[in-house]
């Protein structure tokens, strides 16, 4: 029987590439599926917890450049760090033509954005001689806009042409560049964003994102001890877990593939046995547990409005939510009920602008009574799971009360998707523990 050929774009992070040994990892990774075609790098990473990025080891070396100073001893250190890799690899390949660009460019104040994404153009150029692949500058083929803002349309056309005429390509990540050809990069997430519009530009089966963790875990490790490991999850879940504060790619990482029908496998170099995660738009694979992930965030006040016969007044919502726009400041939730109407707003935001806001409340709804707390946190409890659970809820409570937990606020969004809980900031990691126990530990 023949095997179904598939088109895999695999993403490694600066971690899976600090050194010479992470590099022979990776290319056993890719020469070990030969549908692995299009690989993007990021820049090298840390070797050990005192260690220096790359990346700011060329904001740092530009930064002398900027003010006049000599930056020839810490340009050659990066170039040392590069050497490192080229010697451990074996590999017929010297860089010395680069570095004297980079360093007539640092000269002639070519920008931070330059300067950072040299750390990826320099790694893609190992890469590509390491495994026998093209070397495709993203300069070339990423397109921005006059304003800085990224331009799929012209992108995508330009990449999937140059795309189609290659069967293996390394495309360093973070970067590319503005109509007149200067190099811009990604804010965040860079090499990410990268892997995701080349996955979209060569219609790619799989998108696999190599990283130093198995995927993505049900809760945080920092307050959960070897916290469980998730298989599959859907884009709206990943959503509301990464709007709560879970450590998850971006969102502009993950929109080309999402529009595109591409899965997101995020895997670890360290352990490529392992399957790690799955990020799929929909699926019926029945989740292990009831929750596929908890996260939240500490650092919020309650505003919470009480007037009598409230919800006969029309556009009363509308009018305190208008107070808060004017001083400038967005919600996180706003649950209600017939008398009463509570905002969530950060804390560091409001607390200069309280009295003020309060005023405006007063002025445009004349509540009965305004009351404030702060020091609250949200934890968000989501799952596709529950929409088929009875008593999600319920045991929710049920665990919190057991662990002595009050609860300042719940909310449930209309796609039964996920719970929103409001608990005192001092019970945060024991709000997290007691609802993971029952919903995990339980299970195990």
């Amino acid at each position: 029987m023949r095997r179904l050929k598939m088109k895999k774009v695999v993403k490694f992070g600066g971690s899976s590439l600090a050194d010479a040994h992470q590099f022979e990892k990776v290319g056993n990774i890719i020469r070990s599926d030969e549908d692995r075609k299009f690989v993007i790098p990021s820049a090298p990473g840390k070797r050990d917890s005192k260690d220096t990025k790359v990346t700011d080891m060329l904001y740092s070396c530009y930064a002398l450049a900027e003010e006049g100073k000599d930056f020839h001893d810490s340009l050659n250190k990066i170039k040392e760090r590069y050497q490192e890799i080229i010697d451990g690899l074996q590999i017929n390949l010297t860089l010395d033509e680069e570095f004297e660009l980079i360093h007539k460019n640092f000269e002639k104040k070519a920008g931070d954005n330059y300067a950072a994404s040299r750390g990826e153009y320099l790694n893609g150029i190992i890469m590509a001689n390491y495994l026998g692949y093209e070397f495709v500058d993203p300069a070339d083929v990423i397109c921005f806009e006059k304003d800085g803002s990224f331009d799929p349309v012209k992108t995508d056309k330009l990449l999937s042409k140059r795309l189609a005429k290659i069967e293996r390509a390394v495309i360093p990540g973070f970067y590319g560049a503005l109509p007149d050809g200067t190099v811009k990069t990604f804010s965040r997430g860079g090499s990410d964003i990268t892997g995701s519009i080349v996955s979209r530009a060569v219609k790619a089966d799989v998108y696999e994102n190599w990283t130093d963790v198995s995927g993505f875990l049900v809760a945080d490790p920092r307050i959960i001890e070897n916290p469980a490991g998730i298989e599959t999850i859907t884009y709206k879940e990943l959503r509301e877990l990464s709007y709560m504060g879970a450590t998850v790619l971006h969102e502009e990482a993950i929109f080309p593939v999402r529009k595109a029908g591409i899965p997101i496998n995020i895997r670890n170099t360290n352990a490529p046995e392992d399957n790690g995660t799955w990020i799929v738009e929909s699926t019926c694979h029945k989740p292990k547990y009831t929750i596929t992930g908890i996260a939240g965030k500490k650092g919020f006040c309650s505003i919470n409005i009480e007037k009598a016969m409230m919800n006969t007044e029309v556009g009363f919502g509308r009018k305190v939510l208008e107070v808060f726009e004017k001083n400038n400041i967005s919600f996180e939730h706003v649950p209600s009920g017939i008398d009463t109407f509570t905002v969530f707003v950060h804390q560091s935001e409001f607390e200069e602008k309280e009295q003020k806001v309060l005023a405006g409340i007063h002025k445009l709804v004349e509540p009965d009574s305004i009351d404030m707390e702060g020091d609250l946190a949200l934890i968000a409890v989501v799952g596709r799971g529950m929409k088929a659970t009875r008593g999600t809820a319920a045991r929710i409570f049920a665990a919190l009360a057991h662990s002595d937990i009050n609860i300042k606020m719940i909310d449930q969004g209309s796609s039964e998707l996920n719970i929103i809980i409001g608990v005192r900031n001092e019970d945060f990691d024991a709000a997290i523990k007691a609802i993971y126990d029952i919903f995990v530990i339980s299970k195990l």
